[in-house]
Protein backbone atom coordinates (compact mmCIF):
# COMPACT_ATOMS: atom_id res chain seq x y z
CA UNK A 1 0.00 0.00 0.00
CA UNK A 2 1.56 3.27 -0.82
CA UNK A 3 1.79 5.86 1.61
CA UNK A 4 -0.77 8.45 0.08
CA UNK A 5 -3.35 5.36 0.16
CA UNK A 6 -2.70 4.56 3.75
CA UNK A 7 -3.55 8.12 4.75
CA UNK A 8 -6.66 8.92 2.69
CA UNK A 9 -9.54 7.17 2.02
CA UNK A 10 -10.36 6.04 -1.64
CA UNK A 11 -12.11 8.87 -3.80
CA UNK A 12 -15.84 8.35 -3.31
CA UNK A 13 -17.17 9.22 -6.69
CA UNK A 14 -15.17 6.13 -8.26
CA UNK A 15 -17.40 3.49 -6.66
CA UNK A 16 -20.48 5.25 -8.74
CA UNK A 17 -18.70 4.59 -12.15
CA UNK A 18 -20.80 0.95 -12.97
CA UNK A 19 -23.87 3.12 -11.74
CA UNK A 20 -23.20 5.90 -14.03
CA UNK A 21 -22.48 3.07 -17.12
CA UNK A 22 -26.42 1.73 -15.96
CA UNK A 23 -27.78 5.30 -16.18
CA UNK A 24 -26.34 6.37 -19.39
CA UNK A 25 -27.86 3.36 -21.13
CA UNK A 26 -31.19 4.72 -20.39
CA UNK A 27 -32.72 5.49 -23.64
CA UNK A 28 -33.27 9.36 -23.25
CA UNK A 29 -29.78 9.38 -21.19
CA UNK A 30 -28.20 10.35 -18.09
CA UNK A 31 -29.70 12.74 -15.59
CA UNK A 32 -26.68 13.21 -13.53
CA UNK A 33 -28.05 14.86 -9.70
CA UNK A 34 -24.65 13.40 -8.26
CA UNK A 35 -22.43 16.33 -8.06
CA UNK A 36 -23.06 20.09 -7.34
CA UNK A 37 -21.66 21.09 -10.35
CA UNK A 38 -23.14 24.77 -11.83
CA UNK A 39 -24.33 24.39 -15.55
CA UNK A 40 -25.95 27.45 -16.30
CA UNK A 41 -24.06 29.77 -17.96
CA UNK A 42 -21.71 32.46 -16.35
CA UNK A 43 -23.76 35.85 -16.05
CA UNK A 44 -22.26 38.08 -18.84
CA UNK A 45 -20.94 40.89 -16.40
CA UNK A 46 -18.21 38.47 -15.15
CA UNK A 47 -17.23 37.31 -18.25
CA UNK A 48 -17.00 40.99 -19.64
CA UNK A 49 -14.44 41.60 -16.56
CA UNK A 50 -12.40 38.43 -16.77
CA UNK A 51 -11.96 39.19 -20.50
CA UNK A 52 -10.92 42.81 -19.60
CA UNK A 53 -8.51 41.73 -17.02
CA UNK A 54 -7.17 38.91 -19.40
CA UNK A 55 -3.63 41.28 -20.39
CA UNK A 56 -2.22 40.21 -17.22
CA UNK A 57 1.39 39.54 -18.06
CA UNK A 58 2.51 39.58 -14.03
CA UNK A 59 2.37 37.90 -11.17
CA UNK A 60 -1.27 37.98 -8.92
CA UNK A 61 -0.75 38.99 -5.27
CA UNK A 62 -1.71 36.44 -3.13
CA UNK A 63 -4.04 39.05 -0.70
CA UNK A 64 -5.73 40.43 -3.95
CA UNK A 65 -5.64 43.67 -5.36
CA UNK A 66 -7.18 46.96 -3.38
CA UNK A 67 -10.30 46.49 -5.13
CA UNK A 68 -10.51 42.71 -4.66
CA UNK A 69 -10.53 43.36 -0.55
CA UNK A 70 -12.84 46.29 -0.89
CA UNK A 71 -15.04 43.77 -2.93
CA UNK A 72 -14.65 41.28 -0.18
CA UNK A 73 -15.04 43.81 3.03
CA UNK A 74 -17.91 45.59 1.22
CA UNK A 75 -19.83 41.99 0.63
CA UNK A 76 -19.39 40.75 3.89
CA UNK A 77 -21.04 43.76 5.32
CA UNK A 78 -23.71 44.19 2.88
CA UNK A 79 -24.43 40.33 2.92
CA UNK A 80 -23.28 38.78 6.30
CA UNK A 81 -23.92 41.58 8.68
CA UNK A 82 -20.65 41.86 9.19
CA UNK A 83 -19.04 45.05 11.09
CA UNK A 84 -16.05 46.91 11.24
CA UNK A 85 -14.53 44.72 8.44
CA UNK A 86 -10.90 45.51 7.59
CA UNK A 87 -8.16 44.29 4.24
CA UNK A 88 -6.50 42.17 7.38
CA UNK A 89 -9.91 40.48 8.12
CA UNK A 90 -10.10 39.29 4.19
CA UNK A 91 -8.15 37.22 1.82
CA UNK A 92 -8.64 35.69 -1.08
CA UNK A 93 -8.43 31.72 -1.64
CA UNK A 94 -8.20 29.34 -4.86
CA UNK A 95 -11.45 27.70 -4.69
CA UNK A 96 -13.05 26.55 -1.21
CA UNK A 97 -12.15 22.65 -1.38
CA UNK A 98 -8.14 23.92 -1.90
CA UNK A 99 -8.51 25.95 1.64
CA UNK A 100 -10.79 22.56 3.37
CA UNK A 101 -8.46 20.38 2.21
CA UNK A 102 -4.70 22.19 3.28
CA UNK A 103 -5.83 24.28 6.31
CA UNK A 104 -5.11 22.24 9.01
CA UNK A 105 -1.77 21.71 7.38
CA UNK A 106 -1.39 25.59 6.76
CA UNK A 107 -2.32 25.87 10.40
CA UNK A 108 0.55 23.95 11.64
CA UNK A 109 -1.57 20.67 13.04
CA UNK A 110 0.27 17.26 12.74
CA UNK A 111 0.64 14.10 15.24
CA UNK A 112 -1.40 14.69 18.47
CA UNK A 113 -3.83 17.38 17.15
CA UNK A 114 -7.36 17.06 16.41
CA UNK A 115 -9.56 18.40 14.06
CA UNK A 116 -13.54 18.33 14.56
CA UNK A 117 -16.45 18.31 11.33
CA UNK A 118 -20.05 17.33 11.57
CA UNK A 119 -20.95 13.36 11.58
CA UNK A 120 -22.46 13.76 8.37
CA UNK A 121 -20.10 16.03 5.83
CA UNK A 122 -18.01 16.81 2.73
CA UNK A 123 -14.96 14.54 2.79
CA UNK A 124 -12.49 17.20 2.72
CA UNK A 125 -12.66 18.14 5.93
CA UNK A 126 -11.64 14.82 6.88
CA UNK A 127 -9.01 14.41 4.45
CA UNK A 128 -7.46 17.69 5.15
CA UNK A 129 -7.09 16.81 8.87
CA UNK A 130 -5.35 13.31 7.71
CA UNK A 131 -3.34 14.65 5.05
CA UNK A 132 -0.93 16.87 8.24
CA UNK A 133 -1.46 13.59 10.18
CA UNK A 134 -3.95 14.93 12.51
CA UNK A 135 -6.59 12.94 14.06
CA UNK A 136 -10.08 13.78 12.61
CA UNK A 137 -12.74 13.51 14.83
CA UNK A 138 -17.04 13.53 14.06
CA UNK A 139 -19.24 15.18 16.05
CA UNK A 140 -23.41 15.79 16.49
CA UNK A 141 -22.83 18.73 18.69
CA UNK A 142 -19.86 19.96 19.04
CA UNK A 143 -19.66 21.70 22.13
CA UNK A 144 -20.29 17.82 23.68
CA UNK A 145 -16.29 17.20 22.75
CA UNK A 146 -13.53 16.24 24.58
CA UNK A 147 -11.72 19.79 23.92
CA UNK A 148 -8.31 18.01 24.89
CA UNK A 149 -6.48 18.44 21.79
CA UNK A 150 -9.25 19.79 19.75
CA UNK A 151 -7.12 22.96 17.33
CA UNK A 152 -9.64 23.26 14.77
CA UNK A 153 -13.56 23.02 14.92
CA UNK A 154 -15.04 22.81 11.09
CA UNK A 155 -18.68 24.17 11.15
CA UNK A 156 -21.04 23.78 8.01
CA UNK A 157 -24.25 25.58 7.80
CA UNK A 158 -26.17 25.39 5.39
CA UNK A 159 -24.83 21.69 5.41
CA UNK A 160 -23.68 19.89 2.39
CA UNK A 161 -24.83 17.08 2.19
CA UNK A 162 -28.55 17.28 4.26
CA UNK A 163 -29.21 21.37 3.82
CA UNK A 164 -29.82 21.29 7.56
CA UNK A 165 -29.15 25.21 8.69
CA UNK A 166 -27.46 26.27 12.12
CA UNK A 167 -29.48 28.76 14.11
CA UNK A 168 -28.28 31.46 15.15
CA UNK A 169 -28.67 30.50 19.19
CA UNK A 170 -26.74 27.30 18.30
CA UNK A 171 -24.10 29.67 16.69
CA UNK A 172 -24.02 31.66 19.54
CA UNK A 173 -23.78 28.78 21.84
CA UNK A 174 -20.66 26.39 19.97
CA UNK A 175 -18.79 30.12 19.10
CA UNK A 176 -19.02 30.82 22.93
CA UNK A 177 -17.72 27.21 24.07
CA UNK A 178 -15.09 27.07 21.23
CA UNK A 179 -13.54 30.61 22.55
CA UNK A 180 -13.97 29.20 26.12
CA UNK A 181 -11.73 26.43 25.35
CA UNK A 182 -9.11 28.27 22.69
CA UNK A 183 -10.44 26.53 19.44
CA UNK A 184 -10.34 28.07 16.23
CA UNK A 185 -13.75 27.39 14.43
CA UNK A 186 -13.84 27.72 10.33
CA UNK A 187 -17.37 28.12 9.41
CA UNK A 188 -17.81 26.86 5.59
CA UNK A 189 -20.84 29.15 4.22
CA UNK A 190 -20.43 28.57 0.91
CA UNK A 191 -24.22 27.87 0.53
CA UNK A 192 -25.19 30.65 2.61
CA UNK A 193 -27.41 32.47 -0.03
CA UNK A 194 -29.29 29.81 -0.70
CA UNK A 195 -31.84 29.13 1.92
CA UNK A 196 -34.91 27.77 0.95
CA UNK A 197 -37.13 26.95 3.97
CA UNK A 198 -34.62 29.08 6.40
CA UNK A 199 -32.40 32.43 5.89
CA UNK A 200 -28.87 31.25 7.24
CA UNK A 201 -26.98 33.53 9.34
CA UNK A 202 -22.85 33.70 9.27
CA UNK A 203 -20.79 33.24 12.14
CA UNK A 204 -19.80 36.90 11.16
CA UNK A 205 -22.89 38.43 11.97
CA UNK A 206 -22.36 40.71 15.44
CA UNK A 207 -25.55 38.82 16.66
CA UNK A 208 -23.33 35.53 16.91
CA UNK A 209 -19.67 36.89 17.20
CA UNK A 210 -20.33 39.47 19.59
CA UNK A 211 -18.56 41.97 17.39
CA UNK A 212 -15.54 40.95 17.69
CA UNK A 213 -13.78 38.17 14.67
CA UNK A 214 -11.52 36.37 17.75
CA UNK A 215 -11.18 32.45 16.65
CA UNK A 216 -13.48 32.39 13.73
CA UNK A 217 -13.34 32.60 10.49
CA UNK A 218 -15.84 32.10 7.59
CA UNK A 219 -15.67 30.52 4.69
CA UNK A 220 -17.36 31.55 1.20
CA UNK A 221 -17.08 30.57 -2.72
CA UNK A 222 -18.86 32.35 -5.91
CA UNK A 223 -18.83 28.73 -7.06
CA UNK A 224 -22.48 28.38 -6.58
CA UNK A 225 -24.35 31.90 -6.39
CA UNK A 226 -22.28 33.19 -9.52
CA UNK A 227 -22.03 30.10 -11.38
CA UNK A 228 -17.87 30.26 -11.07
CA UNK A 229 -16.95 26.73 -10.25
CA UNK A 230 -14.77 26.80 -13.42
CA UNK A 231 -13.03 30.13 -11.81
CA UNK A 232 -12.09 28.63 -8.57
CA UNK A 233 -12.88 31.73 -6.85
CA UNK A 234 -13.49 32.02 -3.21
CA UNK A 235 -12.34 33.58 0.05
CA UNK A 236 -12.09 33.69 3.61
CA UNK A 237 -13.12 36.06 6.18
CA UNK A 238 -12.73 36.91 10.23
CA UNK A 239 -9.82 36.39 12.69
CA UNK A 240 -6.91 39.32 11.24
CA UNK A 241 -4.19 37.20 12.98
CA UNK A 242 -5.29 33.58 12.10
CA UNK A 243 -5.90 35.46 8.16
CA UNK A 244 -2.57 37.17 8.48
CA UNK A 245 -0.70 33.67 9.37
CA UNK A 246 -2.41 31.88 6.56
CA UNK A 247 -1.29 34.88 4.00
CA UNK A 248 2.04 34.83 5.14
CA UNK A 249 2.20 30.64 4.43
CA UNK A 250 0.28 31.18 0.94
CA UNK A 251 3.04 34.02 0.01
CA UNK A 252 5.47 31.11 0.40
CA UNK A 253 3.40 28.45 -1.09
CA UNK A 254 2.65 30.88 -4.12
CA UNK A 255 -1.11 30.44 -3.93
CA UNK A 256 -1.96 32.93 -5.89
CA UNK A 257 -5.87 33.20 -7.26
CA UNK A 258 -5.29 34.38 -11.19
CA UNK A 259 -5.31 38.17 -12.11
CA UNK A 260 -8.26 37.74 -14.20
CA UNK A 261 -10.65 35.98 -11.86
CA UNK A 262 -9.98 38.51 -9.00
CA UNK A 263 -11.31 41.43 -11.22
CA UNK A 264 -14.38 38.82 -12.27
CA UNK A 265 -14.80 38.17 -8.55
CA UNK A 266 -14.92 42.09 -7.78
CA UNK A 267 -17.78 42.62 -10.76
CA UNK A 268 -19.15 39.18 -9.07
CA UNK A 269 -19.73 40.34 -5.72
CA UNK A 270 -20.94 43.78 -6.49
CA UNK A 271 -23.98 42.64 -8.24
CA UNK A 272 -27.39 41.20 -6.50
CA UNK A 273 -29.25 40.66 -9.69
CA UNK A 274 -27.53 37.74 -11.29
CA UNK A 275 -27.87 35.78 -7.72
CA UNK A 276 -31.68 36.52 -7.64
CA UNK A 277 -31.70 35.19 -11.30
CA UNK A 278 -29.92 31.72 -10.48
CA UNK A 279 -31.99 31.34 -7.16
CA UNK A 280 -34.98 31.08 -9.08
CA UNK A 281 -33.59 28.43 -11.13
CA UNK A 282 -32.80 26.30 -8.63
CA UNK A 283 -36.21 27.53 -6.56
CA UNK A 284 -38.27 26.17 -9.78
CA UNK A 285 -35.88 22.76 -10.07
CA UNK A 286 -35.89 22.37 -6.23
CA UNK A 287 -39.50 22.08 -6.00
CA UNK A 288 -40.01 19.73 -9.33
CA UNK A 289 -37.89 17.42 -7.91
CA UNK A 290 -39.24 17.46 -4.60
CA UNK A 291 -42.62 16.92 -5.34
CA UNK A 292 -41.47 14.48 -8.04
CA UNK A 293 -39.51 12.34 -5.13
CA UNK A 294 -41.79 12.57 -2.35
CA UNK A 295 -44.74 11.91 -4.84
CA UNK A 296 -42.58 8.67 -5.69
CA UNK A 297 -42.18 7.20 -2.09
CA UNK A 298 -39.26 9.23 -1.02
CA UNK A 299 -39.00 11.10 2.32
CA UNK A 300 -36.99 14.37 2.20
CA UNK A 301 -35.05 15.21 5.26
CA UNK A 302 -33.66 19.06 6.32
CA UNK A 303 -32.82 20.36 2.95
CA UNK A 304 -33.86 23.84 3.80
CA UNK A 305 -31.03 25.49 2.22
CA UNK A 306 -28.48 24.45 -0.34
CA UNK A 307 -28.39 22.77 -3.55
CA UNK A 308 -29.43 19.36 -2.72
CA UNK A 309 -32.26 17.02 -1.29
CA UNK A 310 -31.47 14.70 1.71
CA UNK A 311 -34.02 12.11 0.68
CA UNK A 312 -34.27 7.97 1.45
CA UNK A 313 -36.77 4.98 0.56
CA UNK A 314 -35.38 3.63 4.02
CA UNK A 315 -33.41 1.38 2.33
CA UNK A 316 -29.48 1.26 1.97
CA UNK A 317 -28.32 3.92 0.04
CA UNK A 318 -26.85 1.83 -2.77
CA UNK A 319 -29.90 -0.31 -3.41
CA UNK A 320 -31.86 3.44 -3.76
CA UNK A 321 -28.54 4.79 -5.91
CA UNK A 322 -29.01 1.32 -8.30
CA UNK A 323 -32.36 1.82 -8.45
CA UNK A 324 -32.93 5.26 -9.75
CA UNK A 325 -29.75 4.29 -11.96
CA UNK A 326 -32.31 2.05 -13.59
CA UNK A 327 -34.39 4.95 -14.54
CA UNK A 328 -31.20 7.19 -16.24
CA UNK A 329 -30.91 9.28 -12.78
CA UNK A 330 -27.46 9.34 -10.86
CA UNK A 331 -27.32 10.61 -7.27
CA UNK A 332 -25.12 10.33 -5.10
CA UNK A 333 -25.16 7.60 -2.14
CA UNK A 334 -25.27 9.12 1.58
CA UNK A 335 -22.67 7.23 2.95
CA UNK A 336 -19.79 8.66 0.89
CA UNK A 337 -20.59 11.64 3.77
CA UNK A 338 -20.42 9.30 6.48
CA UNK A 339 -22.09 6.21 7.79
CA UNK A 340 -24.44 8.03 9.27
CA UNK A 341 -25.88 8.48 5.60
CA UNK A 342 -26.10 5.05 4.64
CA UNK A 343 -29.60 5.13 3.98
CA UNK A 344 -30.44 8.52 2.19
CA UNK A 345 -29.06 10.13 -1.35
CA UNK A 346 -28.04 13.42 -2.03
CA UNK A 347 -29.83 14.41 -5.21
CA UNK A 348 -28.23 17.65 -6.33
CA UNK A 349 -30.64 20.31 -8.52
CA UNK A 350 -27.96 21.65 -10.16
CA UNK A 351 -29.02 20.14 -14.23
CA UNK A 352 -30.62 22.30 -17.03
CA UNK A 353 -34.33 22.69 -17.20
CA UNK A 354 -34.57 19.69 -19.67
CA UNK A 355 -32.53 17.17 -17.74
CA UNK A 356 -34.91 18.15 -14.73
CA UNK A 357 -37.86 17.90 -15.89
CA UNK A 358 -36.66 14.66 -17.74
CA UNK A 359 -36.24 13.01 -14.16
CA UNK A 360 -39.63 14.15 -13.32
CA UNK A 361 -41.22 12.29 -16.21
CA UNK A 362 -38.95 9.30 -14.84
CA UNK A 363 -40.11 9.05 -11.50
CA UNK A 364 -43.72 10.34 -12.51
Amino acid sequence: MSAVSSRLPAFPWDKLEPYKKTALAHPDGIVDLSVGTPVDPVPALIREALVAAADSPGYPTVWGTPALRDALTGWCERRLGAVGLTHENVLPVVGSKELVAWLPTQLGLGAGDRAAYPRLAYPTYEVGARLCGAEPVVYDDPTELDPAGLKLLWLNSPSNPTGKVLAKEELVRIVAWAREHGILVFSDECYLELGWEADPVSVLHPDVCGGSYEGIVAVHSLSKRSNLAGYRAAFIAGDAAVLGELLQIRKHGGMMTAAPVQAATVAALGDDAHVAEQRERYAARRAALKAALESHGFRIEHSEASLYLWATRDEPCWDTVAYLAEKGVLVAPGDFYGEAGARFVRVAFTATDERVEAAVKRLG
